[in-house]
């Protein structure tokens, strides 16, 4: 097989989440721990930091990804879903995994599918460790696909695991609490390994606090430490000042990941980095300041209050549920445009009428879907969104509405394309 083919096997042969949700969500560790097995368990050859957590998982990896390669170490990262590309999922050093060794992995592993009946996750996930393992790198950031306690990648045992916030989502499989939700976060908590919690929440710190003892793990809260004592836009980037909370000196950060929710990440980047330096990992100020300046260049991060386009200003944001939804609505009121249009689509098994609540009611809407199965379908999305008074158009995808976006609005005007990390990697402007 080529690489096309192989791409094509691993996403017809195999039970994909994006395609099917929760029918290919597999509840327990079994198929990974064969197939790393299989491998001679490559997971255990580098090191690694876990991350999980409802929103912000994916900025915290790829900052933490660029500060450790601006530090001089080799980094692996591994994040999911991809926008464009399925290499996206396995990096290092900002560099895509290669074809060559995707197409091999598959050869090597098909016997094992066969056997098996793994889900595409969980290949992508021994798949990643694998080229980790090949290639030597001084350190993995492994993201979780979904939960925690459950999720594919919850076989490595961390020199820092990271839990970024907890929200309601997948709550047909995580649970429909937070107390549930976190309970399944936590379950990347290991063994005498710290854990850093980027927010704290009064229904939820208990949980991680019980876990942490239980496993006797050093537990340390972000938003406990250092605090937001300041922020401006400045050249398209978020200049933030971050206070300590022990002796108030204040540091001074310059983000290219410039939504204003990225302060919060902010704050669980700067403390997972301290505990980092407690286990002997060298990293200095100059290369946490540079790589947060850089994080897009150095790790090829997109769709995070990512403008494509100026005069109309067009804007991805791979924000897809209450949470992120709320984010960007604190955005949108934090900056200055004339009307808003707004592209939007969802997938089935979110809390859709809970996010069509949050969305304001002053804009122009384009309802669409992306193209897998699990999208809502846009008319039906449409009716929804009427009973909450959001009007607009049906579009069959969502570059067609991204057209007529374009042609109905004024240079001072604001696109917004959002609500499914699928719909946002569809664009192809």
């Amino acid at each position: 097989m080529n690489y096309e083919q192989t791409i094509q096997y691993l996403f017809e042969k195999l039970p994909m989440f994006s395609r099917l949700g929760a029918a290919a969500f597999k509840k327990d560790l079994t198929n990974t721990v064969a197939l790393c097995n299989a491998l001679n368990n490559p997971q255990q050859k580098f090191k690694t930091i876990h991350i999980a957590g409802t929103n912000g998982k994916g900025s915290v990896s790829n900052m933490l990804a660029a500060v450790l390669q601006t530090a001089g170490y080799k980094t692996g990262l591994y994040t999911s879903p991809h926008l464009k590309d399925f290499k996206e999922r396995i990096k290092i050093n900002g560099v895509l995994c290669s074809e060559e060794f995707i197409i091999q992995f598959t050869k090597k592993i098909q016997p094992y599918i066969e056997i098996i009946q793994p889900s595409f996750f969980e290949i992508t996930v021994a798949m990643a460790f694998e080229y980790f393992a090949q290639q030597q790198v001084d350190i993995a950031i492994i993201e979780t696909g979904l939960g925690g306690r459950l999720d594919s990648t919850n076989i490595i045992t961390p020199e820092l695991s990271v839990i970024t916030n907890i929200g309601y989502d997948h709550m047909n499989i995580l649970g429909d609490t937070l107390e549930k939700i976190a309970f399944e976060k936590a379950g990347i908590i290991k063994q005498n390994a710290p854990v850093v919690i980027g927010e704290t929440y009064k229904e939820t710190a208990n949980v991680f606090v019980k876990k942490a003892n239980e496993v006797n793990a050093t537990i340390v809260f972000a938003d406990k430490q250092r605090w937001i004592a300041d922020w401006q836009y400045e050249h398209h980037l978020l200049n933030v000042s971050v206070a300590n909370h022990l002796n108030d000196e204040h540091e001074k950060y310059s983000l290219d990941l410039n939504g204003i929710y990225q302060t919060k990440n902010l704050l669980t980047v700067l403390e997972a980095l301290h505990q980092l330096r407690f286990k002997g990992w060298s990293i200095n100020k100059k290369d946490i300041q540079y790589a947060l300046q850089h994080t897009k260049k150095i790790t090829g991060l997109h769709g995070r209050w990512e403008v494509i386009h100026q005069q109309p200003t067009v804007v991805l944001d791979v924000a897809h549920n209450e949470d992120g939804i709320k984010q960007i609505v604190q955005q949108l009121a934090l900056i200055n445009y004339n009307r808003l249009h707004i592209i939007f689509g969802m997938v089935k098994d979110k809390a859709i009428d809970n996010v069509l609540k949050l969305l304001p009611k002053q804009a122009n809407y384009y309802f669409t879907q992306a193209q897998i199965e699990r999208a809502l379908n846009a008319e039906a999305l449409k009716d929804k969104a009427i009973t909450e008074e959001l009007n607009g158009n049906c579009f069959l995808n969502v570059n067609i509405a991204l057209k007529e976006a374009m042609q109905n609005a004024d240079k001072n005007d604001l696109i917004l394309i959002c609500g499914s990390v699928f719909l946002v990697g569809e664009v192809e402007l």
